[in-house]
């Protein structure tokens, strides 16, 4: 047995008893004294790596002090690093960005850009993981404990393949999630999952969300929150049990699986679990039936539930009022703050719904730096201030440096500092800085989008209509260029409605270069396209037929020209449009 191995089997005997109190306790110690913890963490990263290709390349000479680092490693893009990322792939073992080999690499789940990216993933990201998740459930279970019970958890795992360098590629979360350190963390945490591995890791995602719902049925008494990487796993979920009920109750009352379902692996898996259970399926039906439009299901279905959890915050805000008219009167937390390269926060203050939703730093994790937006540079390299260097109400980009080769990383991710908690600053995320809808001099981003769609959302409900999903597209064929938003909407609005939520969206775009080229008629009038019913589903299949996973899925809120397959998707799909009289 290795070093590695001997430590791994160390960590799982450490998992039967986690002292939450105990994991409280260091964090407040950590977080009392940041800037010494980012000092040392900074030290050990370059330290471990200071004779990699990447790093000698830049003059460091093995110099591990904040000042020179920063003078010698200039900020990068993901495109700056592809190329040493592509050679690890390709079988270069040499030390290319990392003292230690690179294993495996992680893939961004590429509804930004349109196709995924690589990202090295190794042992320590797996470790700070589990840290994070093990951090946020102490302060979660203060506030809501739970007891021994499971968790109902729509988790999906995607194909890992093998590059060219025999290297094992998948998604973040399939990295994470086919670990033995993540099973028994969710153990330890009494957060296991209803589902078997079979169902997390079958091939086809309609095959394993039918057998997630219906095992969180079979374990209904027993479950005790409801969780998925995003909200908009949940509401899929719940807005697929709304079709597969009735099939699912017929599953519970024979005790035999769907003959939908294929695999085999998973029909095996699933059959263990399976007995003729008439009284439940019943019950079930009951509870069903006695619903209003589907109100409060997760509470009623599951009546020893505590909370609903995953990440609710960005792009996933327009998706909390459907989860919450599932979750009635049942707490929406929000999961924790990371991205693919990596994990920033944890989310210490549960109660905060998740429209307050809030997180802090953890300094031994990677070394962050931030970039001030508030300051226009021009041409000028903009300069980033550390972690306890950040100020209240102010908006930075962050930059990490992490122990998986990602030196002064730009994560591309504009976060708003909130408070601190001891030294340690507690961020809300805002926007992603790349996702602008732009035609002339205006600028509008994805959280200006979000607010003119929900303002224009309350003329729809006026119908008792609710829009399913949506997405923009800056189109520049046009003379003058026009922004046009693309809605699937859950019935068949009136053509006064549609009209009107159409002006309602263009009026909604208050960014001053936009009003002003709206008026001079530099932009033409806004367009309104609404997309057939499945058509957002058809884009969430075609990113997981490029590789994707369920669990890393956010719809794509602007759809540029990287996005081609994407847009043809929306325009083949166009059921009804209308252009906005605003303006003139």
């Amino acid at each position: 047995m290795n070093i590695r191995e001997l430590k791994s089997v160390r960590m799982l005997e450490k998992m039967e008893a986690i002292n939450l109190d105990h994991v409280i306790e260091e964090f407040e110690a950590m977080t009392k004294d940041a800037k010494r913890i980012q000092l040392e963490t900074l030290q050990k990263i370059l330290e471990q790596n200071g004779e990699t290709e990447y790093l000698q390349k830049w003059g460091l000479r093995s110099r591990s002090d904040p000042e020179s680092f920063k003078a010698c490693v200039p900020l990068v893009t993901h495109t700056e690093m592809s190329s040493y990322i592509q050679r690890i792939a390709d079988g270069d073992a040499s030390p290319v960005l990392t003292g230690n080999p690179i294993t495996s690499l992680s893939l961004s789940s590429g509804t930004t850009q349109g196709k995924p990216k690589f990202i090295p993933f190794n042992n320590e990201l797996l470790e700070s993981t589990m840290q994070i998740f093990q951090t946020s459930f102490a302060f979660r279970n203060r506030a809501f404990p739970i007891e021994n019970g499971k968790a109902l958890q729509f988790i999906y795992s995607s194909k890992q393949f093998k590059t060219k360098g025999g290297l094992k590629a998948g998604t973040a979360t399939t990295n994470v999630f086919g670990t033995p350190q993540f099973r028994n963390t969710m153990k330890a945490l009494q957060s296991q999952c209803c589902s078997p591995n079979e169902v997390i890791f079958g091939p086809d995602f309609h095959e394993s969300l039918y057998c997630h719902l219906l095992c969180g049925l079979v374990y209904c008494d027993e479950v005790q929150f409801v969780f998925s990487s995003f909200a908009h796993s949940i509401v899929h979920a719940f807005r697929t049990f709304e079709k597969v009920w009735e099939k699912l109750c017929s599953d519970i009352r024979d005790g035999v699986l769907s003959s939908l379902i294929t695999d085999h692996s998973i029909r095996l898996a699933m059959s263990k679990l399976l007995k003729p259970n008439p009284d439940l399926a019943d019950r079930i039906t009951r509870k069903c039936l006695g619903l209003s439009n589907w109100y409060g299901l997760i509470p009623e279905i599951f009546p020893n539930a505590k909370y609903v959890y995953g990440i609710m915050t960005g792009s996933m805000e327009p998706y909390l009022k459907k989860l919450r008219h599932y979750a009635g009167s049942l707490p929406l937390m929000s999961a924790d703050y990371g991205a693919s390269e990596g994990w920033v926060g944890a989310n210490i203050n549960p109660k905060l719904s998740p429209e307050f939703a809030s997180f802090t730093v953890l300094p031994n994790i990677g070394y962050f730096e931030f970039i001030p937006l508030r300051e226009n540079y021009g041409d000028k390299e903009p300069k980033p201030v550390g972690l306890t260097e950040v100020k209240v109400g102010e908006e930075y980009e962050i930059v990490i440096t992490n122990f998986a080769g990602l030196y002064r990383y730009r994560l591309g991710d504009v976060v708003k500092v909130m408070d601190f908690h001891n030294s340690a600053p507690q961020l809300k995320f805002v926007c992603r800085r790349n996702l602008l809808l732009t035609i002339n001099i205006d600028k509008n981003t994805e959280i200006d989008l979000q607010l003119a769609v929900e303002e224009a959302a309350k003329v729809l409900a006026e119908e008792k209509l609710e829009i399913v999903d949506f997405t923009s597209h800056a189109d520049s064929s046009t003379d003058p260029g026009h922004y046009v938003i693309f809605w699937e909407v859950s019935g068949e609005p009136s053509e006064d409605a549609l009209q009107n939520c159409c002006g309602c969206l263009d009026r909604s775009f208050v960014d001053a270069g936009y009003v002003s080229s709206r008026k001079v008629g530099n932009i033409g009038p806004l367009e309104l396209r609404l997309v057939g019913h499945g058509t957002f589903e058809k884009i969430l299949d075609h990113y997981l037929g490029l590789g994707a996973a369920v669990s890393q899925f956010k719809t794509p809120r602007c759809v540029g020209p990287a996005n081609s397959v994407v847009l043809d998707i929306l325009c083949a799909n166009v059921v009804r449009r209308c252009f906005s009289t605003a303006f003139g």
